[in-house]
Parts: C-alpha cells; sequence; structure tokens
C-alpha cells in the first residue's frame, strides 16, 4: 500500500456548506417550535420568523418577539 506524497496537501474544507441557512429556512417555513439555548443559559420557545447571516427573529407566544444575533445562541432544537 503506497503511502500518500506528503508534497500533495489536501484543499482546505470549505468555510460555508450553506446547511446552516437550508436548516433555518426549513425551519421558518415550518414554523416548528423550537428551543433555543443562549450562551448565558437562558432558555427561550418559539419559531424563527426570519433569519440572516448574523442574527434571527424568534416570535413567541404571548411575549415579545426577540432578534437575537447567532452568536448568543449555545443550541438550537426542534421540539417534538
Amino acid at each position: 500500500m503506497p503511502f500518500s506524497d506528503p508534497q500533495k496537501k489536501k484543499s482546505p474544507p470549505p468555510e460555508s456548506t450553506n446547511e446552516e441557512a437550508a436548516y433555518l429556512k426549513r425551519l421558518a417555513e415550518k414554523q416548528s417550535p423550537i428551543t433555543l439555548k443562549l450562551v448565558n443559559g437562558e432558555t427561550l420557545r418559539g419559531f424563527i420568523e426570519y433569519y440572516d447571516r448574523n442574527m434571527l427573529r424568534l416570535t413567541r407566544q404571548g411575549k415579545p418577539n426577540l432578534f437575537i444575533f447567532k452568536h448568543q445562541i449555545a443550541y438550537l432544537a426542534e421540539e417534538a
């Protein structure tokens, strides 16, 4: 089995696969209920009404809608 040539370098991975945008678009179109956990530990529930490269709008029932910067989100999960 030949070893790979150390002179050949792999190309770096793409900066973006656009999968995040496709996922957020699907959630927004379906108005799927989601749970967001922020980096400060706060948990929010609602659905995504709008998103762009830097933030998203979380629409909540009976509470004010929020614009949340993506860098403030620890994780996002669809509710069952």
